[in-house]
């Protein structure tokens, strides 16, 4: 059993990690591309998670062609994911809380980083009850560019006054892991779609089932 890398704070990523969020914006986008009349299988889990949203509008041109209506996309989207949630809400993913009071209880620094904008990310915070939960929040808004690059861990480390090579990144896609490598962060990958699991092991890249996991490696410090 390996010993647990040093580590002195905790970068979460939001979407598909501390919340079930992915699912709910890709039913949208979905159901969006199915009222226009195109083939929202295209569309899956498996091809968007963890890409911002400039990457996504290139799919989406790829995909339906340079005449796609891009305006009454995002609107039909935002109509269909914003009835979704205002009805059932944003499930927690497993083992957060468990992780939460770990962290809180060992006094260790810790933060959100996400490609999403701030405003929609504080919204999915507060649609799950959690509005208050992160002290500090870097978002797409706050650097020049998203993962996979490097900008957002970064700025994280440096807004929490810690040595990025010290941050345990906790990530579910291979474009949040690609983002903490290149920034050298430690990444753990709680992967949102399985079949990305393998491809992160090839890469050396520790891999758990759930936060709650995570959680019980944090208190062993082993893994």
């Amino acid at each position: 059993m390996k010993k647990l890398p040093d580590f002195s704070a905790i970068i979460f990523d939001l979407d598909g990690l501390v919340l079930d969020t992915e699912s709910t914006y890709i039913m949208a986008w979905q159901q969006a591309a199915k009222l226009m009349g195109y083939d929202y299988s295209l569309l899956s889990a498996q091809t968007l998670s963890g890409l911002h949203y400039q990457a996504l509008v290139e799919i989406l041109f790829s995909h339906f062609g340079a005449d796609f209506d891009l305006p009454r996309f995002n609107q039909l989207s935002a109509e269909c994911w914003r009835d979704y949630v205002q009805q059932y809400g944003i499930e927690k993913k497993s083992g957060f809380d468990e992780l939460l009071a770990l962290i809180k209880q060992g006094d260790i620094p810790f933060c959100l980083a996400t490609n999403s904008a701030e405003m929609n990310a504080r919204e999915c915070l507060a649609l799950a009850g959690l509005a208050q939960t992160f002290p500090l929040i870097i978002s797409r808004d706050d650097v020049k560019h998203g993962k996979p690059a490097p900008d957002i861990f970064l700025t994280a480390a440096q807004s929490l006054q810690q040595p990025i090579g010290q941050c345990l990144v906790l990530e579910d896609s291979l474009v949040g892991i690609a983002a903490a490598q290149a920034a050298g962060a430690i990444p753990f990958l709680i992967p949102s779609v399985v079949s990305i699991a393998e491809s992160a092991r090839n890469n050396n890249v520790s891999v758990f089932a759930d936060l709650r996991q995570v959680a019980e490696i944090i208190r062993n410090k082993s893994l």
